[in-house]
């Protein structure tokens, strides 16, 4: 059965468009997030304020997603700044809706303080867990805009009781993480950074050239960008009045291309922060140089990325941005401000330039070093869509994502009885595997010694040694001889002589199809046994038939038998001369014994070695012959003195 999440976010539904006055990133990341969490296997409900009366209550969005719309004051838009006063009527209707519908939730997951105190007030009701993603702490915004800050100071009780009460707290960039633990006393303990993210199938690199066909641009101009909210606090005046500077003290010109708003064409009227910006844009005198685009669907964002030659996001404070990396996403060089998450998505000198948030010399000589450097751009473009496709995309936030869903849950003592416990069984397995580890210990460590003995007087006086198991022993006698035949601890000592008779799949295969699997091993000692090798053989049971033919060929030929086995040994535990059996019935615990001690093996036969070649010197003139013994390593011939 799938798990059910219900995700809350109060003001910023998943079904708004980008670039309105209240839509921004929280909106794309409430989005994309459910969608992937829904093609992880989870069904996913999205409760949001009832905003328009044309939407109905329930909108099945995508599969496997709901959006829900909670009754919480008139059904009109109103500022976010607004609405805490109607978060208990969202309580009660979600509460409602949770106790109709009779199919609880695992967890909760709030986005924003407000939808976070509706989470605490339902966790009190009906015990269901919640974690919350803040997307902007109040404390820091106050920091950051003063008197422009028009969120209530209610805000701030409520964030800290949400951080005292919330089961986990999901920061987006170490900044974050910082400011709960300094300003709000958060539990280290209890926050885990999970980054925003891009979706590389809708957000990606295209023709420079053609992204400007297509969107009619100047094919030759230099073009910045600037996209996303229109709003004070994301410094678009500081990008105009760079560019005032750069055609004043430099004669340089680029054109600026603004994308966002509430309409299509932008319009002062319903946006007085594009008036502001406009009549500034008068006055540094670059009027002709700045373009308000409007509003642009998703679909169409990419084409802009990749038509700039820079991408310029300098905001006063951004708790994490979600442009910067659809920039990157698409090959085009940031320059951001040195705040909040853009410091921690920008790599200031390899994907782009971080500037202080309100120098605009500053900014205008790094987009004046970009502009006038191809190679630099190149150099930025292709470290910029490696570092976003390795760190940030939405399936791997939706992954850690999951992870820390599937924590929380195991933690709920509301779980169903029959549910599995994940932890329980890990918490058991470390148990079990201690318990083996102690009562291996006493056992084995003499005949361990014994085996790495045998092993090393082989090798020194020039023989082999044959390593062979089944299944994942087959894996571990490769692993063993690589470790031999390579390194495991010690650095440019001399390859040994050790063979793993698993590894040559042509033969095995074909000698299992033509004669005999129990054969395969036998078969190879004839080929490759002699007379002060020795068998290694692996085994959880020893009673494979193949197994037990090797060691009865190895002594044919006088080789030195030596068991690495499980439960009692088995029937080729009575042929071998040494026998490491770990005394335990389980074939998991017996394996991970099994790599221990062949690490400890391998090991105890390089210090051995080491110490050998140590003792090797060269021959001086001076010495007598018959003091000295000839010694061939590595196909070199030493001298060793006698004793």
């Amino acid at each position: 059965m799938k798990k059910r999440i219900a995700l809350i976010s109060e003001h910023a539904s998943p079904l708004a468009a980008l670039g309105g006055t209240d839509a921004g990133g929280q909106n794309i990341a409430v989005a994309e997030l459910a969608e992937h969490l829904a093609a992880l296997g989870y069904e996913i409900d999205v409760f949001t304020r009832w905003d328009d009366q044309r939407m109905p209550k329930i909108i099945n969005w995508r599969g496997g997603i709901r959006v829900i719309h909670m009754k919480a004051g008139p059904v009109t838009f109103i500022p976010k700044e607004k609405l805490l006063p109607y978060m208990p009527a969202f309580t009660q209707d979600m509460l409602h809706f949770i106790e109709s519908e009779n199919k609880p939730y695992k967890l909760i997951h709030a986005h924003f303080f407000m939808s976070a105190l509706v989470a605490s007030d339902i966790k009190q009701r009906l015990g269901i867990p919640f974690i919350v993603t803040f997307h902007a702490l109040a404390k820091v915004r106050r920091i950051h805009q003063g008197k422009n800050d028009w969120f209530p100071d209610a805000g701030f009780a409520i964030e800290e009781r949400v951080v005292a009460e919330s089961d986990q707290i999901v920061a987006l960039c170490p900044q974050e993480r910082e400011d709960l633990i300094t300003l709000y006393q958060a539990d280290p303990e209890k926050i885990t950074i999970i980054p925003n993210g891009f979706r590389p199938s809708e957000i990606h690199p295209i023709d420079k050239l053609f992204a400007r066909m297509a969107l009619k641009l100047d094919p030759k101009e230099k073009i910045l960008l600037q996209l996303g909210r229109i709003v004070p606090r994301k410094g678009i005046d500081n990008v105009i009045k760079a560019l005032g500077h750069m055609r004043r003290a430099h004669n340089f010109t680029a054109r600026l291309l603004i994308v966002g708003g509430q309409a299509n064409e932008p319009d002062p009227a319903m946006m007085p922060e594009i008036d502001c910006l406009q009549q500034l844009a008068h006055t540094e005198d670059v009027s002709d140089l700045v373009t308000f685009v409007g509003r642009r669907t998703r679909d169409t964002l990419h084409y802009y990325y990749s038509a700039a030659d820079v991408f310029i996001t300098t905001p006063w404070y951004e708790p994490f941005g979600i442009t910067p990396l659809e920039a990157m996403a698409c090959g085009t060089p940031v320059i951001g401000s040195n705040v909040g998450g853009i410091k921690s998505t920008v790599i200031d000198g390899q994907t782009g330039f971080l500037v202080p948030p309100d120098d605009a010399v500053l900014l205008g000589r790094r987009i004046m070093e970009l502009l006038s450097s191809n190679k630099l751009r190149m150099y930025f473009k292709e470290n910029a869509i490696r570092h976003v496709n390795e760190n940030y995309t939405w399936i791997k936030a939706a992954h850690l994502t999951a992870n820390l869903y599937e924590r929380i849950a195991m933690q709920n003592p509301l779980r169903a009885e029959d549910e599995n416990d994940s932890l329980s069984y890990i918490d058991d397995s470390f148990e079990s595997l201690i318990k083996t580890i102690k009562k291996s210990r006493g056992k084995i460590r003499l005949l361990t010694l014994d085996a790495a003995q045998a092993i090393y007087r082989s090798l020194a006086r020039g023989g082999k040694v044959l390593v062979c198991g089944n299944g994942g022993s087959a894996a571990q006698a490769q692993h063993f001889s690589a470790k031999l035949v390579g390194r495991f601890e010690a650095r440019g000592r001399r390859g040994l002589s050790v063979m793993a008779l698993t590894a040559d799949a042509t033969f095995v295969t074909a000698w299992a199809n033509a004669f005999s699997f129990d054969e395969v091993f036998a078969r190879q000692i004839e080929a490759h046994g002699r007379a002060g090798d020795v068998l290694f053989i692996i085994s959880s049971s020893g009673e494979s038939p193949n197994l037990i033919k090797a060691v009865r060929a190895a002594r044919q030929r006088e080789m030195y038998c030596i068991g690495l086995l499980g439960k009692e040994g088995g029937a080729a535990g009575e042929l071998t001369d040494t026998n490491i059996i770990i005394p335990s019935h389980d074939r998991e615990r017996i394996q991970e014994l099994h790599l221990h001690v062949l690490h400890v093996l391998s090991h105890l036969i390089e210090q051995q070695l080491i110490a050998d070649d140590r003792n090797i010197v060269q021959a001086p003139k001076q010495w007598s012959m018959d003091r000295l013994q000839v010694v061939s390593l590595s196909g070199k011939t030493l001298i060793k003195r006698k004793i």
